[in-house]
């Protein structure tokens, strides 16, 4: 791996967690599709009191199943699933008991780590190929990063009912760091492409 590659990973994580910061704090992008709960400490204390201090992704209604059921109580419960989501309020939560913290420099720091590692993955393949011109290397990272973004949101969007306008935004947002990257990768890996592609093992 060259400095170069180097260089390109590292100078495009930090312009994609800039620009992640940007849309988050500085512009409304990250507020699409978010509202708050009406009559909240009502809706805190019932959970608070259903859920005590267990953190944990739950999902309701449930199937009524403990954790040992078997694949027959499983299939005869998915048969009557319908009837109770129309009869009752559906979703996904996402729970932590009193004393979570909020923004912090361990969040923010998994944060950078995070768009670093994705940044210099994308450059890594994209210095296996042939590509040479700078339009064909961003358009190699931004349908790299259309692949990324679509992977999770749109099948959380379809599975779990997520808003749409946050889907739409999230996936934007999200494509447009990989842009980021494929502008500083474009413009700083060495102008000739290797004369052989180097093995992926």
């Amino acid at each position: 791996m060259t400095k170069r590659v180097v260089l390109a990973g590292l100078l495009g994580g930090v312009a994609m967690f800039i620009w992640m910061s940007l849309a988050h704090v500085v512009l409304p992008l990250g507020e699409t599709g978010v509202q708050e709960i009406q009559n909240e400490p009502a809706v805190l204390d019932a959970m608070h009191a259903a859920l005590g201090d267990k953190s944990g992704l739950y999902a309701f209604p449930g199937m009524g199943l403990g954790p040992d059921a078997t694949n027959q109580q499983k299939n005869a419960a998915m048969q009557h699933y319908d009837e109770k989501l129309a009869a009752n309020p559906s979703g996904l939560l996402v729970y932590h008991p009193p004393g979570e913290t909020g923004f912090t420099a361990r969040r923010l720091v998994t944060e950078l780590l995070t768009e670093l590692i994705e940044a210099f993955l994308v450059v890594y393949l994209l210095a296996q190929t042939r590509l040479e011109s700078f339009g064909g290397r961003l358009a190699f990272v931004t349908v790299a990063g259309v692949v990324a973004s679509i992977g999770t949101n749109v099948s959380y969007w379809n599975w779990y009912g997520f808003p749409t306008n946050y889907t739409a935004v999230y996936t934007l947002t999200q494509i447009v760091g990989f842009v980021c990257v494929g502008i500083v990768a474009g413009a700083l890996l060495p102008k000739t492409a290797p004369k052989r592609v180097a093995a992926l093992v």
